[in-house]
Formats: C-alpha cells, structure tokens, sequence
C-alpha cells in the first residue's frame, strides 16, 4: 500500500522548484480547487495564459496518472484531461479523493515555497 500523503508531499516540493512557479499562483489555484473544484482548477492554470500555469497543469494532471490509486480512473481515450476529469467525476468518491491529494499537495508546495523564499531573504 503506498503513503499517499507521501506521494502529495513529493509532488508538492517539485511543484514549488518549478520555474515560475510561485506563492501567489500555488494559493491563487489552490482557492480555485477548493472553492470551486477539479474541473475549475485545471481550467484556471489553463486560462492563467502563462508557461508556469500550463506547466504546473500539466505536471498536475501527470501527478494523477502517476498515482495507483486514481490513475487508471483518470484516464479516457482523447487523454484531455478536461475529458479525464469529467470522466472521473461520474464516481463522487474517486472525484473527492482526486480533489484532496491535490489539495495536500498544493498545500505542501505552498510551504515549500514560503520556506524557500523565507531562506532567500536572509541571504
């Protein structure tokens, strides 16, 4: 059985040394997924129009094809992860799980980057 909670820390740490990936956009997206949900969040860093935005999308959605326990639910045949996500949400306990690894996750890359920046003003 694999520590999931160890998995959203990992995936939260490489979040955060992404280039371009800061503070504000992990907490702007993190409000979005838990105010408004999976499918909303991945349209945010979409419309977000920037590189980092459509990377950390990208990495995001690899993080759930990546992972044992979601990724053979988050996948369909167009490999769109608007699709995939619609896919998924015809189960409310796969959609639930997906939404709070994110979340963790994104929760750990929040604090990665604060202790990031915290050692680079000291400097």
């Amino acid at each position: 059985m694999e520590n999931l909670d160890l998995c959203c820390a990992k995936f939260g740490r490489m979040l955060s040394a992404m280039d371009g990936v800061d503070e504000k956009l992990l907490q702007d997206s993190l409000s979005v997924l838990e105010e408004q949900g999976l499918y909303a969040f991945f349209l945010y860093l979409e419309a977000h129009g920037k590189e980092p935005g459509k990377k950390a999308m990208a990495e995001c959605y690899k993080f759930f094809l990546d992972n044992p326990v979601i990724g053979q639910k988050f996948q369909v045949s167009t490999n769109n992860v608007f699709d995939a996500v619609l896919e998924l949400s015809q189960s409310l306990g796969d959609l639930i799980l997906a939404r709070e690894l994110l979340i963790q996750a994104l929760i750990y890359a929040r604090y990665h980057s604060k202790a990031k920046g915290r050692s680079v003003s000291k400097a």
